[in-house]
């Protein structure tokens, strides 16, 4: 009888604990705002990614060694295509000059219009670069130079990478990732030596940096851009190769503000072209823009469909 009496009093007590225990806490509901904002700008991602000409479209990059060039999907092709005709055309260099030929009968267009003749072939580096259009329209064509190197760049609207891509996930972020920066002018003429994926070394435009407060330290990002224009940020953190793509990840702003202010999304932090395509020459993250931060907001890595890659 006491062991009961016991039992019952110890039953008693708990339920009276209990009942006085605090109800567990609400999760905060998410501003409509700043929900509707972040998913705007990821249907805008997307659809960037997946244009018949984005990135994803990407099916090949050919470094051009010789001064000469056959173009085609055929065996006979020096410059192969992954999708295309057998016989496209002949790309030529003379001097510092490319120049493309089509082969009788091919469809390639260069601003909507037939390309039944020579035609000259202009870089990324030159004010207005060459884009020719082939197979209806779905492939495109153009150089790029990278350092002393020229390549050749082609795309195509039925590429696999389009075709079958896998979407984007996303870290949690919030709102408390819009972060208030202070922009930090360097003097004028400044550059900032940034590696690329090929290992080319490019000397690029660094107007300042900026620097921000997070978990009571302060931290600075050198940013990429004239003064008095966006900046482009390229930073890795502690989730770069755990979550995150291992080469870092790229984030736009505004310009700064007349007050040196600027504000960073780390929402909006993208992965580079790498991260979807093997054809691209994606700019590294400088090792001052390497943090001892976990950036959980903006893009995780890209993983491609189960039995692709």
């Amino acid at each position: 009888m006491r062991y009961r009496g016991m039992i019952g009093l110890l039953a008693a007590l708990c339920l009276a604990a209990c009942s006085q225990a605090p109800a567990p806490a609400v999760a905060a509901k998410e501003d409509p705002a700043f929900a509707a904002q972040q998913q705007q700008w990821r249907v805008q991602r997307y659809e960037e990614l997946t244009r018949p000409d984005g990135w994803t479209a990407l099916v090949g990059l050919h470094w051009l060694q010789y001064k000469s060039h056959f173009i085609g999907s055929g065996a006979g092709s020096g410059v192969r295509l992954a999708v295309g005709p057998d016989k496209l055309g002949l790309l030529r260099r003379e001097g510092d000059q490319w120049w493309f030929t089509p082969e009788a009968g091919a469809d390639v267009t260069l601003d909507g219009q037939p390309v039944r003749g020579r035609v000259r072939m202009d870089t990324d580096k030159d004010p207005q670069p060459t884009l020719l259009a082939f197979d209806g329209g779905k492939g495109q064509l153009s150089l790029i130079r990278r350092g002393p190197r020229d390549a050749l760049r082609v795309k195509h609207a039925d590429a696999p990478a389009r075709m079958n891509f896998a979407g984007l996930q996303y870290w949690p972020g919030g709102a408390d990732w819009q972060i208030k920066a202070r922009f930090i002018a360097h003097p004028a003429g400044k550059t900032l030596p940034i590696v690329d994926i090929t290992g080319l070394t490019t000397e690029m435009p660094n107007a300042g940096a900026v620097e921000f407060e997070r978990d009571g330290r302060t931290w600075r990002l050198e940013a990429i851009g004239a003064a008095g224009q966006p900046l482009f940020l390229i930073f890795a953190d502690r989730t770069s190769g755990h979550g995150s793509y291992p080469a870092g990840r790229y984030l736009d702003t505004d310009a700064p503000a007349a007050d040196g202010s600027v504000t960073l999304d780390f929402n909006h932090a993208y992965d580079p072209p790498c991260a979807f395509t093997a054809y691209a020459t994606c700019p590294l993250a400088p090792p001052e823009n390497r943090m001892d931060l976990r950036v959980e907001a903006g893009e995780k890595a890209y993983h491609l469909p189960e039995g692709e890659g």
